[in-house]
């Protein structure tokens, strides 16, 4: 038997740490909810409590799951290219599955046509373009110069994923630099509104890969730092009474009419008669504008400090959520899917909790049903 600490002694993996699995898992549910617009549940989802939204938190997990992932690979130059090819690797399995998403939101759309007479889903979230201009449309799709709302969320994750070496290699030398470098191209594209172009329809992506960038990059810190057995950010008290402090602002700001009055008209002071720059008073998503930025900054800081997040991450009452996080690629296409098959078939329907009970139920329903079949998957030969 091999000493403890010698080199034959048998090693330990530490157990899984379920925090990215259920807060994605929570994530996709809050998604799928919010791309049936219109129901009754979505007054209960996390946009209402807050600045940032599911997307943020969507794509800062992301990033801390990218920098988990592939940032060994870039720690040293002899494992460069290793860790290229499986960044581009991912990245094509990304386009192909947002390929699918289209084709199969297409053919949902049709389906509730088909369902219920009523047209009008074929002409919403830009499906009228395919229709309208049919031979630029269909040029565009595959490049990714036009998208469909609700499945334009992965065409962001391709290039920020594309540019993540660089992000990478400067998050084992010069973590800080990285971060000030990411926090500059937020704000200096940002204030001068510099978006990638649409096409055939004129307008900018809806999210911003050079705004969006900054979580993503901030998510690679975090998880390169973790692999590497430390935090990027210390466990300070003082900062997660400011943190915390921050989302409490935000919660009265969404929840309080008159306090949010106030704070309008507070930051409509600042930009047209102080001139502080539009980037840093408005709440737009596209450009990611400073009070989303900061939010899912703080909730970020505050839910990784807080141990107590990870004993409620690792009960067994949210074991669903961590498999339905573990799966979040395919149940995600999954649910974007059928989002839109939905938003077709209440377009005949009364608004009503008990049908939408019906329809967003069963959807999450399969969703579960759908991670739960992947977790027992057969594993392919080698």
């Amino acid at each position: 038997m091999a000493l403890p600490g010698s080199r034959g002694a048998p090693r330990t993996r530490a157990p899984r740490d379920l925090r990215l699995d259920v807060l994605r898992g929570l994530c996709l549910v809050t998604i799928f909810i919010n791309h049936v617009p219109g129901n009754d549940f979505e007054a209960f989802t996390t946009r209402n409590f807050g600045f940032s939204d599911a997307a943020e938190a969507f794509v800062m997990i992301s990033g801390i799951a990218a920098g988990l992932a592939y940032s060994a690979d870039f720690r040293a130059p002899m494992k460069l290219w290793q860790g290229l090819t499986r960044i581009w690797k991912r990245c094509w399995t990304l386009y192909l599955v947002q390929m699918l998403v289209t084709v199969a939101a297409l053919a949902a759309a049709a389906l509730a046509v088909r369902a219920t007479g009523d047209m009008r889903i074929l002409f919403e979230n830009q499906m009228g373009w395919l229709w309208h201009h049919p031979l630029e449309t269909l040029i565009a799709l595959p490049l990714l110069l036009h998208q469909f709302d609700y499945l334009n969320i992965l065409p962001l994750y391709i290039l920020l994923l594309l540019a993540s070496p660089l992000a990478l290699i400067g998050a084992w030398r010069a973590p800080w630099l990285t971060f000030g470098l990411s926090v500059a191209i937020w704000a200096g594209f940002g204030i001068a509104m510099i978006a990638p172009q649409l096409w055939p329809m004129s307008g900018n992506w809806f999210f911003n890969p050079f705004s969006w960038q900054v979580i993503f990059v901030t998510g690679l810190l975090i998880g390169v730092a973790s692999k590497d057995g430390r935090r990027f950010v210390p466990v300070r008290l003082s900062l997660q009474i400011l943190a915390g402090g921050y989302l409490l602002f935000a919660l009265v700001t969404c929840l309080w009419l008159d306090f949010s009055r106030g704070v309008g008209s507070t930051l409509w002071f600042l930009k047209d008669k102080v001139g502080v720059p539009w980037l840093f008073t408005d709440f737009d998503k596209s450009f990611l504008t400073a009070p989303r930025l900061l939010h899912i900054l703080a909730l970020t800081y505050l839910l990784s400090s807080l141990a107590v997040v990870r004993r409620i991450c690792a009960s067994r009452l949210l074991h669903p959520l961590a498999v339905l996080g573990r799966h979040a690629l395919p149940v995600f296409a999954f649910g974007s899917i059928m989002a839109i098959g939905l938003q077709g078939l209440r377009h005949s329907t009364e608004r009503d909790i008990l049908l939408d009970g019906l329809l967003i139920g069963s959807g999450l329903a399969l969703q579960f049903a759908f991670a739960f079949a992947r977790e027992h998957w057969p594993k392919p030969a080698r």
